[in-house]
């Protein structure tokens, strides 16, 4: 038996849905432990290029079971659209199964979501105004929906009910700004509507419901292998990422277990992933970013877009010093390195090391807790030779260009944990292993 967690180790969009649709072949159950229909996983395999925004990433393989988790807050109709789409491509998705304790996403999470953005201004936090804060706000907050609810009309009738004048009182202030406005409080807060677009939703999901415990506490009985996949990465953390600019979840291994639903000490291995150079979508400190030709580069090679919004990811190099963070946090038995093969046609790639305060010339070898002073802080590069080749052919380890070897070798010493695999391209075919573990 063995249970690994495959965890981001950046600031999300790091290849977590590549690296477990590859890993999942193996796999008995695939568990998505966290967060909603904002972190989208693209996967591209024999059957095609697929944009998964709540079902796991092991969908693919039919004798592979898939679970959302309880700590996933999930909205129906979002669900529904995404296994229709599956639906069309050919894959039934009988192997998807729904924890009945997850949370919904309801209409008015997803207005008060936009609402709090557009008061934030300047300031905002560059969320995907998709309601997965306010989702959970509600969950801490003890007045939350969830999935078992849904299963119950009347039950769900009555908490939609309780819900609605607290949303009314809410967003009160902002009735009467324009028509468009208007329309959408009056979409977000009619309970008639609400109810028959949720329970429709929920007549559909209602046969992959499960208890998702009991499901996991099987598979563990029966010492099945088990993937936990992450969404985001250790930087949106929420209590260890750059605050505020963070989810509102965690998705780091402690959040697995907790969003799974198993013992900590029952995960064996955690496989980190990070991206051989640095992207995020969202405000906030970003110390290694581009805004020249070399960011530009990335952005186009990687084709990086948000797999949910769309929205250009901000590039950059890589940054050594929040994966050695990320590292020390999630105490990763490994990392999983993806998209090597962006790099191919740079003559000179730089590494963060560690950064530096322009204020008063400090050093840090680490992130620290003050995001005003993460603001300022300037990375400290060392600059490594390129390889302007081809990667993507690449096979194994000692197929690549000398120069790829050495950098993937740079970024496993500051990282201080083994880069067990690398990938030189999308597909399942061109992930290198480079140990049997």
């Amino acid at each position: 038996m063995s249970v690994i967690a495959v965890v981001g180790a950046q600031w999300g969009d790091e290849g977590k849905g590549r690296v477990v649709d590859y890993l999942a072949d193996e796999a008995d159950l695939v568990i998505r432990y966290g967060g909603g229909n904002n972190a989208g996983h693209t996967v591209v395999n024999p059957h095609g290029h697929f944009k998964l925004h709540l079902i796991p990433s092991g969908i693919f393989y039919p004798g592979t079971r898939n679970l959302l988790g309880n700590g996933v807050v999930i909205h129906p109709p979002a669900l529904v659209a995404e296994l229709d789409e599956l639906a069309k491509a050919g894959f039934d998705c009988d192997n998807l199964l729904i924890s009945d304790r997850a949370h919904l996403v309801m209409p008015y999470h997803v207005l008060l979501d936009q609402l709090e953005e557009r008061e934030r201004g300047a300031k905002k936090l560059g969320t995907t105004s998709r309601g997965i804060g306010p989702a959970y706000v509600d969950k801490v907050a003890r007045r939350g929906i969830r999935i078992v609810d849904l299963m119950e009309p009347d039950v769900f009738r009555a908490r939609l009910d309780a819900a609605l004048p607290r949303i009314g009182r809410m967003v009160d202030a902002h009735r009467g700004a324009d028509d468009e406005l208007d329309a959408a409080i009056v979409q977000a807060t009619d309970a008639g509507q609400i109810a028959s677009a949720y329970l429709a939703a929920g007549e559909r999901l209602a046969s992959h419901v499960v208890d998702g415990q009991a499901v996991v506490d099987e598979a563990l009985e029966r010492g099945q292998r088990i993937l936990l996949e992450g969404q985001l990465g250790t930087m949106r953390d929420i209590d260890w990422g750059v605050y505020p600019y963070v989810t509102s979840s965690s998705p780091i291994p402690g959040g697995a277990s907790l969003g799974a639903g198993l013992p900590a000490v029952r995960i064996d291995r955690v496989l980190g992933v990070a991206k051989a150079y640095t992207t995020a979508v969202g405000a906030g400190p970003l110390p290694t970013e581009l805004t020249d030709a070399d960011g530009e580069a990335l952005r186009g090679r990687g084709v990086e877009y948000g797999t949910s919004t769309g929205r250009p990811r901000r590039c950059g190099w890589y940054d050594a010093v929040a994966v050695r963070f990320s590292v020390r946090l999630a105490g990763y038995s490994s990392i999983a390195l993806t998209k090597l093969d962006v790099l191919d046609g740079f003559d000179r790639l730089l590494i963060a090391r560690a950064y530096r305060d322009p204020a008063d010339g400090r050093e840090w070898s680490t992130v620290p807790a003050s995001t005003s002073v993460y603001e300022r802080l300037e990375p400290m590069y060392e600059e490594l030779p390129g390889w302007q080749t081809d990667t993507t052919a690449c096979r194994s380890w000692d197929a690549l260009p000398p120069n790829a070897r050495g950098y993937v070798e740079r970024l496993e010493e500051l990282a201080g944990v083994p880069i067990s695999h690398v990938s030189v391209g999308p597909e399942r075919a061109q992930m290198i292993v480079r140990t049997s573990d």
